[in-house]
Parts: structure tokens; C-alpha cells; sequence
């Protein structure tokens, strides 16, 4: 509650008690900045997706529909659009989710996996009759021309 001790006008002290009309917001501030300070922690942990890396490459190909991928982790774990297959099961799987006239299978390897994992991937892609992919990112490079 807030005070006003004042004169009145006989010379006498007059003494009021209102209440505070106004909102006090440093509390409101704290925690508005606890809860930024625990966004910022928690979002730099948060992972979305497999977290691939691929080779660069000048030339990419894009597409908008779903397409088979098989995604291979650097430790080897292998992926059929985000969901875990094993590598006996592609072409049931890849047949599964895009019928039967699915013919190319896009293969997705991190750039740290072990050239023996990714040709047995390859292999089994092949042994599936299904055409392999390999998926590459663009290369970053600054024009040329000048």
C-alpha cells in the first residue's frame, strides 16, 4: 500500500491510505529471464532427425516426392526414411511403403562411414534389384567468372 503524508489545509498533517494502482512487474521480469535462460539450454540439446553428413559435391539433384532413402549413421545403423531397417529386409520394406514400382533406392551415408559397410549397403540394394542413388550435398563455391 502506498502512503502520502502531506499538510492539509488547517496546517494539520492529514494522513490517506489508498491502495497502489500499479502492476508491479520486476517479478514478472524473472521469470520471463528464467524461462529464455532454460529455452537457450534446453534447445542446443534438442535433436531433430538423424544427424547425417554427407559429402559435398558441385551438382545436386532435387525432388519434391517421397522417395525410398536409406540412411547410413557414421556408426553404421541403417534407416529407411527415419524408420530403423535391417539390411536383410530393404526390399521387403522399400516394396512395403512404395509398392512394387519403386525402382531407385537413395542412399543417404554419413562421410565418416567405413567404405565395407556402405558397399555391403550397396550390395544388398543391388541383390534387391533395385537401382542405387548416392545422395551428395552442394559444395559451398564462390563464383568463378571474374
Amino acid at each position: 500500500m502506498a502512503f502520502s503524508m502531506g499538510n492539509d489545509s488547517r496546517g494539520g498533517r492529514r494522513r490517506s491510505v489508498g491502495t497502489m494502482s500499479e502492476i508491479n512487474i520486476v517479478p514478472l521480469v524473472d521469470v520471463v529471464l528464467v524461462l529464455l535462460i532454460i529455452f537457450m539450454l534446453t534447445a542446443q540439446v534438442m535433436e531433430f532427425g538423424l544427424e547425417i553428413d554427407v559429402p559435398k559435391v558441385k551438382q545436386v539433384a532435387t525432388s519434391a516426392k517421397e522417395l525410398p532413402v536409406l540412411s547410413l549413421s557414421a556408426k553404421g545403423n541403417l534407416y529407411l526414411n527415419e524408420a530403423a531397417i535391417n539390411i536383410n529386409d530393404v526390399k521387403e520394406e522399400v516394396e512395403r511403403r512404395f509398392g512394387k514400382d519403386a525402382k531407385d533406392v537413395y542412399v543417404r551415408a554419413d562421410r565418416n562411414v567405413t567404405w565395407d559397410v556402405l558397399a555391403q549397403v550397396v550390395s544388398a540394394i543391388k541383390e534387391a534389384q533395385l537401382r542405387a542413388q548416392l545422395v551428395t550435398k552442394a559444395e559451398d563455391i564462390p563464383d568463378r567468372r571474374r
